[in-house]
């Protein structure tokens, strides 16, 4: 039997793969309105953090095409499957989207697992990450 930690098992961070920081920071500081958390650049990469509660959202850009993060670009391009962040309030998160010029593939939220709201962003807009929006 392992022990087990007194806080649990919890995310930590999840990283993405993007091709330009620039493009996709305001993204995640301005829309989302997270934090940006400062880190320090690592194995070929410049990172961005940004802190998502308790876990951390890293963005990696490769900073030359023999890096790790260079070659997952190459052969996967940029991203993961998809990222859930859950919102205080789920019309006002999509209206900043709207605004912000990100492509919404549920213009309107519906329900999805555990009878939450939810909606989806095009990944075209989001740095080639589909992104879910919750209520909490």
């Amino acid at each position: 039997m392992t022990p087990s930690s007194p806080r649990g098992t919890r995310v930590s961070h999840i990283g993405i793969a993007v091709e330009a920081l620039a493009k996709i920071v305001p993204f995640f500081r301005d829309v989302l309105g997270l934090p940006e958390v400062r880190l320090d650049d690592s194995d070929g990469a410049s990172i961005v953090g940004f802190s998502a509660g308790e876990p951390l959202v890293e963005l990696l850009e490769a900073d030359d095409a023999s890096s790790p993060i260079g070659k997952f670009l190459a052969k996967r391009g940029p991203g993961i499957h998809h990222i859930c962040f859950s919102v205080d309030d789920l019309d006002a998160a999509l209206e900043r989207c709207r605004r912000a010029g990100i492509q919404l593939i549920d213009e309107k939220p519906r329900i999805g697992a555990e009878g939450k709201r939810i909606a989806f962003l095009h990944p075209r807009s989001t740095g080639g990450v589909l992104i879910e929006l919750s209520d909490h």
